[in-house]
């Protein structure tokens, strides 16, 4: 009978072991020929960026608790329902209410 116990014990671990925000190391951006010395001294002294996301199994809830109101809130796309806020530096995808992927747009950082 423990085989029948495994998928109970996995799913629980999926639901409550990841839902918290993780935070993405990201190398710094490829230099372009339209980028301001500034820019660039910015870029080079800072060596990338960090972005913290949505974690999986978060709920609506918790993201905007913890990340505020998003830009954009997309409508329910498909069954099951697939819904995408859009914030600043990412964007998340839900399916219902709990996150299901988060991922960084492509934008300079600031």
């Amino acid at each position: 009978m423990p085989h029948k116990m495994l998928p109970f014990a996995v799913l629980t671990l999926g639901l409550f072991g990841i839902s918290q925000a993780e935070t993405l190391n990201m190398p710094p951006p490829a230099q372009n020929a339209t980028a301001t010395p500034a820019q660039s001294q910015a870029t080079e002294s800072s060596g990338g960026y960090s972005v913290t996301l949505p974690g999986r199994g978060m709920t609506m809830i918790q993201v905007e608790e913890k990340f505020g109101p998003p830009l954009e809130k997309h409508p329910e796309v498909g069954e099951p329902p697939i819904t995408r806020w859009d914030y600043d530096d990412f964007s998340v995808y839900f399916e219902y209410q709990y996150v299901i992927n988060a991922v960084v747009t492509n934008k300079q950082p600031r």
